[in-house]
Protein backbone atom coordinates (compact mmCIF):
# COMPACT_ATOMS: atom_id res chain seq x y z
CA UNK A 1 0.00 0.00 0.00
CA UNK A 2 2.97 2.34 0.52
CA UNK A 3 2.83 5.09 -2.07
CA UNK A 4 2.55 8.86 -1.89
CA UNK A 5 -0.38 8.47 -4.29
CA UNK A 6 -2.25 5.88 -2.20
CA UNK A 7 -5.14 6.84 0.02
CA UNK A 8 -8.19 5.32 1.59
CA UNK A 9 -11.38 6.96 0.38
CA UNK A 10 -14.44 5.76 2.24
CA UNK A 11 -12.43 2.74 3.30
CA UNK A 12 -11.16 1.68 -0.15
CA UNK A 13 -7.86 2.34 -1.89
CA UNK A 14 -8.32 5.15 -4.40
CA UNK A 15 -6.60 8.28 -5.68
CA UNK A 16 -9.48 10.63 -6.56
CA UNK A 17 -12.83 11.92 -5.34
CA UNK A 18 -15.98 12.75 -7.28
CA UNK A 19 -15.85 16.12 -9.09
CA UNK A 20 -19.15 17.03 -7.42
CA UNK A 21 -17.75 16.54 -3.91
CA UNK A 22 -18.41 19.65 -1.86
CA UNK A 23 -14.95 19.50 -0.34
CA UNK A 24 -13.53 20.08 -3.84
CA UNK A 25 -16.28 22.48 -4.93
CA UNK A 26 -16.50 24.72 -1.85
CA UNK A 27 -13.94 23.63 0.73
CA UNK A 28 -16.95 22.23 2.61
CA UNK A 29 -15.15 19.97 5.01
CA UNK A 30 -12.69 19.60 7.87
CA UNK A 31 -9.35 17.89 8.33
CA UNK A 32 -6.64 16.97 10.78
CA UNK A 33 -2.95 16.15 10.30
CA UNK A 34 -0.95 13.92 12.63
CA UNK A 35 2.43 12.26 13.03
CA UNK A 36 2.98 8.54 12.66
CA UNK A 37 5.86 7.11 14.69
CA UNK A 38 6.55 3.49 15.53
CA UNK A 39 3.81 2.72 12.97
CA UNK A 40 1.30 4.36 15.29
CA UNK A 41 -0.76 7.50 14.76
CA UNK A 42 0.20 9.82 17.63
CA UNK A 43 -2.40 11.65 19.74
CA UNK A 44 -5.07 9.94 17.67
CA UNK A 45 -7.92 10.29 20.22
CA UNK A 46 -7.32 14.05 20.44
CA UNK A 47 -7.30 14.35 16.65
CA UNK A 48 -10.50 12.38 16.23
CA UNK A 49 -12.26 14.27 19.00
CA UNK A 50 -11.33 17.60 17.39
CA UNK A 51 -12.44 16.31 13.98
CA UNK A 52 -15.77 15.17 15.42
CA UNK A 53 -16.31 18.51 17.14
CA UNK A 54 -15.49 20.47 13.98
CA UNK A 55 -17.79 18.26 11.90
CA UNK A 56 -20.62 18.72 14.38
CA UNK A 57 -20.30 22.49 14.25
CA UNK A 58 -20.58 22.39 10.46
CA UNK A 59 -23.33 19.72 10.53
CA UNK A 60 -21.22 17.26 8.56
CA UNK A 61 -22.03 13.60 9.32
CA UNK A 62 -19.21 12.01 11.30
CA UNK A 63 -18.33 8.36 10.55
CA UNK A 64 -17.28 7.65 14.13
CA UNK A 65 -13.99 7.31 15.97
CA UNK A 66 -13.97 3.52 15.58
CA UNK A 67 -13.97 3.64 11.77
CA UNK A 68 -11.40 6.42 11.51
CA UNK A 69 -9.13 4.89 14.13
CA UNK A 70 -9.11 1.52 12.34
CA UNK A 71 -8.30 3.11 8.97
CA UNK A 72 -5.65 5.37 10.51
CA UNK A 73 -3.92 2.39 12.11
CA UNK A 74 -4.12 0.42 8.87
CA UNK A 75 -2.29 3.16 6.94
CA UNK A 76 0.21 3.64 9.77
CA UNK A 77 1.09 -0.05 9.91
CA UNK A 78 1.33 -0.35 6.12
CA UNK A 79 3.42 2.78 5.49
CA UNK A 80 5.47 3.43 8.62
CA UNK A 81 6.68 6.74 10.01
CA UNK A 82 5.31 9.82 8.29
CA UNK A 83 2.33 12.13 8.31
CA UNK A 84 -1.33 11.15 8.10
CA UNK A 85 -3.96 13.58 6.84
CA UNK A 86 -7.61 12.81 7.53
CA UNK A 87 -10.18 14.81 5.56
CA UNK A 88 -13.93 14.72 5.99
CA UNK A 89 -16.22 16.47 3.48
CA UNK A 90 -19.97 16.82 3.22
CA UNK A 91 -19.84 14.60 0.13
CA UNK A 92 -21.50 15.23 -3.22
CA UNK A 93 -24.45 17.55 -3.39
CA UNK A 94 -24.84 19.12 -6.83
CA UNK A 95 -24.51 22.81 -7.61
CA UNK A 96 -25.22 25.63 -5.17
CA UNK A 97 -24.29 26.45 -1.61
CA UNK A 98 -27.41 24.98 -0.02
CA UNK A 99 -26.47 21.79 1.79
CA UNK A 100 -28.23 18.58 0.70
CA UNK A 101 -31.11 17.33 2.82
CA UNK A 102 -29.24 14.05 3.28
CA UNK A 103 -25.49 14.42 3.27
CA UNK A 104 -23.26 11.39 2.73
CA UNK A 105 -19.84 12.40 4.00
CA UNK A 106 -16.65 11.53 2.13
CA UNK A 107 -13.67 10.52 4.24
CA UNK A 108 -10.15 10.59 2.85
CA UNK A 109 -7.08 9.32 4.70
CA UNK A 110 -3.69 9.74 3.08
CA UNK A 111 -0.14 8.96 4.21
CA UNK A 112 2.71 11.37 3.37
CA UNK A 113 6.44 11.25 3.97
CA UNK A 114 7.76 13.47 6.75
CA UNK A 115 8.60 17.03 5.64
CA UNK A 116 12.27 17.82 5.16
CA UNK A 117 12.55 20.16 8.14
CA UNK A 118 16.01 20.97 9.61
CA UNK A 119 16.85 18.56 12.40
CA UNK A 120 18.09 21.29 14.73
CA UNK A 121 14.95 23.44 14.50
CA UNK A 122 13.49 21.91 17.65
CA UNK A 123 16.71 22.54 19.61
CA UNK A 124 18.20 25.78 18.29
CA UNK A 125 14.94 27.41 17.25
CA UNK A 126 13.81 29.03 14.01
CA UNK A 127 13.54 32.43 12.39
CA UNK A 128 10.01 33.77 11.94
CA UNK A 129 8.32 36.91 10.63
CA UNK A 130 5.04 38.74 10.90
CA UNK A 131 2.80 38.45 7.85
CA UNK A 132 0.94 41.28 6.14
CA UNK A 133 -2.01 39.01 5.35
CA UNK A 134 -4.64 38.96 8.09
CA UNK A 135 -7.27 36.54 9.34
CA UNK A 136 -10.91 37.51 9.02
CA UNK A 137 -12.87 37.56 12.27
CA UNK A 138 -15.64 34.95 12.17
CA UNK A 139 -16.60 33.33 15.50
CA UNK A 140 -18.77 30.76 13.68
CA UNK A 141 -15.61 29.21 12.20
CA UNK A 142 -13.17 30.06 15.00
CA UNK A 143 -11.06 27.10 16.08
CA UNK A 144 -12.23 24.84 13.25
CA UNK A 145 -9.65 23.29 10.95
CA UNK A 146 -11.76 23.58 7.82
CA UNK A 147 -10.68 22.92 4.25
CA UNK A 148 -10.58 26.58 3.17
CA UNK A 149 -6.98 27.59 3.83
CA UNK A 150 -6.71 30.52 1.40
CA UNK A 151 -5.74 32.96 4.15
CA UNK A 152 -2.79 30.72 4.99
CA UNK A 153 -1.90 30.33 1.30
CA UNK A 154 -1.81 34.12 0.86
CA UNK A 155 0.33 34.50 3.97
CA UNK A 156 2.82 31.81 2.91
CA UNK A 157 3.24 33.55 -0.47
CA UNK A 158 4.88 36.49 1.32
CA UNK A 159 8.36 35.03 1.74
CA UNK A 160 10.78 32.74 -0.08
CA UNK A 161 13.73 32.79 2.32
CA UNK A 162 14.57 29.20 3.17
CA UNK A 163 15.76 30.07 6.67
CA UNK A 164 12.44 31.67 7.66
CA UNK A 165 10.34 28.74 8.76
CA UNK A 166 7.10 30.37 9.90
CA UNK A 167 5.01 33.52 9.73
CA UNK A 168 2.74 34.94 12.41
CA UNK A 169 -0.77 36.08 11.50
CA UNK A 170 -2.85 38.85 13.06
CA UNK A 171 -6.59 39.20 12.79
CA UNK A 172 -8.16 42.16 10.99
CA UNK A 173 -8.01 44.19 14.23
CA UNK A 174 -4.27 43.69 14.60
CA UNK A 175 -4.17 41.05 17.35
CA UNK A 176 -1.73 38.14 16.87
CA UNK A 177 -3.64 34.85 16.52
CA UNK A 178 -1.32 32.06 15.34
CA UNK A 179 1.32 30.96 12.88
CA UNK A 180 0.55 30.07 9.29
CA UNK A 181 0.82 26.38 10.23
CA UNK A 182 1.15 26.52 14.01
CA UNK A 183 -0.09 27.85 17.32
CA UNK A 184 1.90 30.35 19.35
CA UNK A 185 2.92 30.38 23.02
CA UNK A 186 4.87 33.07 24.86
CA UNK A 187 6.41 33.48 28.28
CA UNK A 188 6.26 36.88 29.93
CA UNK A 189 7.86 36.80 33.37
CA UNK A 190 6.44 33.80 35.18
CA UNK A 191 3.36 33.49 32.95
CA UNK A 192 2.80 31.19 29.97
CA UNK A 193 0.40 32.77 27.50
CA UNK A 194 -1.29 31.91 24.21
CA UNK A 195 -3.64 33.85 21.93
CA UNK A 196 -7.39 33.40 22.27
CA UNK A 197 -9.03 31.51 19.41
CA UNK A 198 -12.62 32.62 19.97
CA UNK A 199 -12.84 34.81 16.84
CA UNK A 200 -10.59 33.08 14.31
CA UNK A 201 -7.65 30.71 14.08
CA UNK A 202 -7.23 26.94 14.41
CA UNK A 203 -7.44 25.13 17.74
CA UNK A 204 -4.47 22.85 17.12
CA UNK A 205 -4.26 19.40 18.68
CA UNK A 206 -0.69 19.99 19.86
CA UNK A 207 -1.87 23.25 21.43
CA UNK A 208 -4.46 21.24 23.36
CA UNK A 209 -1.77 18.72 24.35
CA UNK A 210 0.47 21.52 25.65
CA UNK A 211 -2.40 22.97 27.69
CA UNK A 212 -3.00 19.55 29.25
CA UNK A 213 0.68 18.98 30.00
CA UNK A 214 0.89 22.40 31.62
CA UNK A 215 -2.24 21.80 33.71
CA UNK A 216 -0.88 18.44 34.92
CA UNK A 217 2.13 20.31 36.33
CA UNK A 218 -0.05 22.99 37.93
CA UNK A 219 1.02 25.58 35.35
CA UNK A 220 -1.83 27.85 34.29
CA UNK A 221 -1.77 29.04 30.68
CA UNK A 222 -3.59 32.34 30.20
CA UNK A 223 -5.33 33.07 26.90
CA UNK A 224 -5.47 36.65 25.74
CA UNK A 225 -5.20 39.15 22.90
CA UNK A 226 -1.73 40.39 22.07
CA UNK A 227 -0.45 43.04 19.70
CA UNK A 228 2.78 42.37 17.79
CA UNK A 229 4.67 44.68 20.15
CA UNK A 230 3.65 42.49 23.09
CA UNK A 231 4.90 39.40 21.28
CA UNK A 232 8.22 41.12 20.59
CA UNK A 233 8.49 41.99 24.30
CA UNK A 234 8.11 38.36 25.43
CA UNK A 235 10.90 36.48 27.20
CA UNK A 236 10.38 33.24 25.26
CA UNK A 237 8.37 32.24 22.21
CA UNK A 238 7.56 28.82 20.82
CA UNK A 239 5.32 27.31 18.15
CA UNK A 240 3.47 23.99 18.13
CA UNK A 241 1.74 21.69 15.73
CA UNK A 242 1.32 17.94 15.47
CA UNK A 243 4.01 17.45 12.82
CA UNK A 244 6.79 19.67 14.21
CA UNK A 245 5.96 19.11 17.87
CA UNK A 246 7.53 22.28 19.30
CA UNK A 247 9.80 24.81 17.65
CA UNK A 248 11.32 27.64 19.69
CA UNK A 249 11.49 31.03 17.96
CA UNK A 250 15.06 32.34 18.15
CA UNK A 251 14.44 35.38 15.95
CA UNK A 252 11.27 37.26 15.04
CA UNK A 253 11.44 40.22 12.66
CA UNK A 254 15.07 40.76 13.61
CA UNK A 255 14.61 40.49 17.39
CA UNK A 256 16.54 37.66 19.06
CA UNK A 257 15.00 35.37 21.67
CA UNK A 258 16.67 32.88 23.96
CA UNK A 259 15.53 29.28 23.94
CA UNK A 260 14.60 29.49 27.61
CA UNK A 261 14.03 27.05 30.42
CA UNK A 262 10.25 26.86 30.03
CA UNK A 263 10.49 26.22 26.30
CA UNK A 264 13.07 23.45 26.83
CA UNK A 265 10.95 21.90 29.59
CA UNK A 266 7.81 21.85 27.45
CA UNK A 267 9.72 20.46 24.46
CA UNK A 268 11.04 17.63 26.65
CA UNK A 269 7.57 16.86 28.02
CA UNK A 270 6.12 16.69 24.51
CA UNK A 271 8.95 14.46 23.30
CA UNK A 272 8.57 12.13 26.29
CA UNK A 273 4.81 11.71 25.88
CA UNK A 274 5.06 11.08 22.15
CA UNK A 275 7.90 8.59 22.58
CA UNK A 276 5.91 6.75 25.22
CA UNK A 277 2.92 6.58 22.90
CA UNK A 278 5.02 5.39 19.97
CA UNK A 279 6.80 2.64 21.93
CA UNK A 280 4.34 1.40 24.54
CA UNK A 281 2.96 -2.14 24.00
CA UNK A 282 -0.26 -2.23 21.99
Amino acid sequence: MRSSETALINGSEAVSVDLTDRGFQYGDGVFTTLRIAGRRPLLLPLHLDRLASDAERLRIPFPGNTVLAAESKLLAEANGDGVLKIMLTRGSGGRGYRIPAEAHATRVLRWHALPDYPEDAAVLGIRARFCSATLGINPALAGIKHLNRLEQVLARMEWDEEDIREGLLCDSEGFVVEGVMSNLFLRMGGRLLTPKLDRCGVRGVMRTHVLRLAAAEGLIVDEGRFRPESILAADELFLTNSVIGLWPIRELDGRAFAVGRLTRWMAARIADTLLEEATCPA
